[in-house]
């Protein structure tokens, strides 16, 4: 094992991952800072970082955690993606006040709310592009196997969809 950590593609396909959920909420948080919303870069950042982080376990779950081990119990991405909308829920609703008869905050929560959504997506970035590859791009040609199997694992590094 004395492999160097860094020649494999997917810790860069990790970082890419990373670094687009971080430019893709800084990018939101800029935009409302200059505004001088509340919740503005590092909030925007953050939520997106952290989202896209924790979807990346349940992505690369048989890297991190081996399969051998007794009593594992697998990752479900979807209660994952639900935990994270559900706690950032509760911050969005931290962000709602009641000022008499006027409510503000809630554009701040759904933008919270939103930023967390794309953290989800991009963070399960390679589960999507095989399911919307798995549709549209992948082309078969005459000379190629046809079953999609095969296909599968061409289009998706983790081999988890259903084909082309």
């Amino acid at each position: 094992m004395n492999q160097n950590i860094l020649s494999e593609s997917v810790y860069f396909n990790i970082a890419f991952r990373l670094l687009a959920s971080l430019v893709i909420g800084g990018l939101i948080g800029l935009e409302r800072s200059y505004h001088g919303r509340p919740a503005g870069f590092r909030t925007h950042a953050l939520v997106c970082l952290s989202t896209s982080l924790l979807m990346l376990v349940t992505v690369y779950e048989t890297r991190w955690f081996p399969s051998d081990a007794q009593g594992r119990i697998s990752l479900d991405p979807t209660r994952m993606a639900q935990g994270i909308m559900t706690g950032i829920g509760f911050l969005g609703a931290g962000t709602i006040m009641r000022e008499g008869l006027s409510v503000r905050g809630l554009t701040t929560a759904a933008s919270i709310w939103i930023t967390a959504a794309i953290g989800i997506l991009v963070g399960i970035w390679a589960r999507c592009r095989c399911s919307v590859g798995s549709k549209t791009g992948c082309r078969r040609s005459s000379t190629r196997s046809s079953s999609s199997a095969s296909c599968a694992a061409r289009r998706c590094p983790s081999r988890k969809c259903g084909g082309c």
